[in-house]
């Protein structure tokens, strides 16, 4: 087998699947020797499939890229609202927000915005805003509700 990173940089899809399709034959020892070299540190454990599933991840990683500081936000955001902890700033629940996770769309100029509903605010382009007026402002310059901007409906109002 190659060294750790040559290749891997090259990008190219036949090295990546044939060191992909490699690790299936390596013993646990080489496995964890690929490790080294790959996270510069020794194996966390003896596990063949976790070995494998790992190292097949950081060759795509390495190659390709790994996920963007966006997504990865938003991901971190999702789990600590799944986990229950809080993040850096808490709010009190408006019984105008939607159910956790829900995807608020929007188009405005032409564009659609997407909006993700979290447990103590709103993801909108992998940033966490405490409001949807914050988030309306951001996409349009001008002040907005937030609420009404989104097509939320107050239902002690009757409407808008």
């Amino acid at each position: 087998m190659q060294s750790a990173t040559s290749g891997v940089e090259a990008g190219s899809e036949a090295t990546v699947l044939a060191r992909l399709s490699g690790l299936r034959t390596m013993t646990v020892n080489e496995l964890k020797a690929e490790w080294q070299a790959l996270f510069g540190g020794d194996a966390p454990n003896n596990s063949r499939p976790f070995l494998e599933q790992r190292l097949g991840y950081r060759i795509q990683e390495l190659s390709f890229g790994g996920p963007s500081r966006e997504l990865t936000r938003l991901l971190d955001a999702l789990a600590d609202d799944v986990q229950g902890r809080p993040g850096r700033t808490s709010m009190s629940a408006d019984p105008r927000n939607p159910v956790v996770g829900t995807k608020l769309v929007r188009e405005w100029d032409g564009a659609a915005h997407v909006v993700t509903v979290l447990r103590d605010g709103f993801d909108w382009q992998g940033r966490r805003y405490r409001s949807l007026s914050a988030i309306a402002r951001a996409i349009t310059g001008t002040r907005w509700n937030g609420y009404r901007f989104f097509g939320l409906r107050d239902a002690g109002r009757g409407g808008r």
